[in-house]
């Protein structure tokens, strides 16, 4: 809860944290990669929730329809592994 008080140890707010669009980038590229090499899951069912979970919360760090489309990919991907 805020307080009305003014801080008195004189530190400065932490800045948000904003990570690197290039790494976001990188990792998302780098689980899609994965994905489409696949002919089955390649991941325990754990790190699939997870990244049904992640990826697309990940996405939300990059331009709109950048993310849209690598949801779309990573979705399209599943789906297809899911059916094999």
């Amino acid at each position: 809860m805020p307080s009305d008080q003014p801080d008195l140890s004189g530190a400065a707010p932490a800045p948000a944290y904003r990570p690197d669009p290039d790494k976001v980038r990188q990792r998302l590229e780098k689980i899609l990669a994965e994905a489409r090499a696949a002919q089955k899951l390649p991941w325990e069912p754990t790190a699939v929730s997870l990244y049904r979970t992640n990826f697309p919360q990940m996405t939300n760090w990059l331009p709109e329809e950048e993310g849209a489309q690598l949801r779309f990919a990573f979705e399209t991907e599943l789906a297809r592994l899911e059916a094999a």
